[in-house]
């Protein structure tokens, strides 16, 4: 084998490190995700009120899980009066709590079931969904492809890997190194799928990016240094609204974590997503609110 070749076996692999290291990583161990507090969501008692009538499903990221994700957004939407769920979903098999490394299209399947259990136990016709990254763009397929439209009123996704990344052009690199496609199809499919021009995006996106009946809010920020560039982020067609952070507070400086697991003027322009009918100008000042 040629000397070049030889060295390129390595960095095949380091592509998929720096792939993974780039994802938004949970930061569990077994015993702070079995004991992580969860008081106000994921209640199957709760029921919608006349103020917030749909439940509110969030679908965390990749290599997020149900509870890490949303320990900010949940009670921060439970205080203002919503029923919230969130689930786990494109689990590998001996990969615990790190999630959201499946096919993208089954981890769809997963979704729409848990939606449908979330409308049985709350009784409601409809859910909102609010996903971040790969939990902002994969509940398309479901809305595309598995009859979500009909039980979904609005989708809301934070730095969503809507038409996939380049990971600030190092996925271009991936023909010149032999068998790092492979490794990322092999053993983290999620990541092949959202690489900026594969397969399953292709027929995501063939057809227009939306389908009638339901609102999109893509909530992007500049600085995003994983689903690049930002904004690939946004989407096209009707009953859209894409954001940019930096235009509602300049001196927000969150990245693609940041945004989805703590970013409060992300959150107010989320809760204006759920509610337009009293929806709040949002500002740098929305941290206080």
């Amino acid at each position: 084998m040629l000397p070049w070749k030889r060295a390129l076996r390595p960095l095949s692999a380091f592509l998929l490190a720096v792939a993974v290291a780039l994802v938004p990583t949970a930061t569990a161990t077994a015993d702070t995700t079995a004991t992580a507090p969860t008081s106000g969501w994921n209640d199957d008692t709760c029921k919608p009120s006349a103020a917030h009538p749909r439940p509110v499903v969030l679908v965390h990221g990749t290599l997020g899980n149900s509870v890490d994700n949303w320990l900010a957004l949940a009670p921060y939407l439970v205080k203002r009066g919503y029923c919230v769920f969130s689930l786990d979903y494109g689990q590998l098999p001996g990969v615990p709590f790190f999630h959201g490394l499946g096919p993208v299209d089954r981890s769809a399947e997963q979704l729409d079931a848990y939606v449908d259990r979330v409308l049985a136990a709350t009784g409601a016709p409809e859910a909102d969904i609010v996903g971040h990254s790969q939990g902002g763009m994969m509940p398309r397929y479901y809305l595309k492809y598995l009859g979500g439209a009909d039980k979904v009123n609005a989708l809301v996704g934070i730095a969503p890997s809507n038409h996939g990344t380049t990971l600030g052009g190092l996925t271009k690199l991936l023909p010149y190194f032999p068998g790092a496609a492979d490794l990322l199809n092999e053993h983290t499919p999620a990541l092949a799928d959202q690489v900026a021009g594969s397969a399953f995006l292709t027929k995501l996106n063939a057809g227009g990016d939306t389908v009638p009946g339901v609102r999109y809010t893509v909530i992007a920020t500049r600085y995003d240094q994983v689903v690049t560039p930002y904004r690939s982020q946004y989407l096209s067609g009707p009953n859209v609204r894409n954001v940019l952070l930096q235009d509602l507070c300049p001196v927000d400086l969150s990245e693609h974590v940041a945004i989805g697991v703590f970013d409060l003027i992300a959150y107010h322009e989320v809760a204006n997503a759920l509610d337009p009918a009293h929806a709040k100008p949002t500002t740098c000042a929305s941290v206080f609110g």
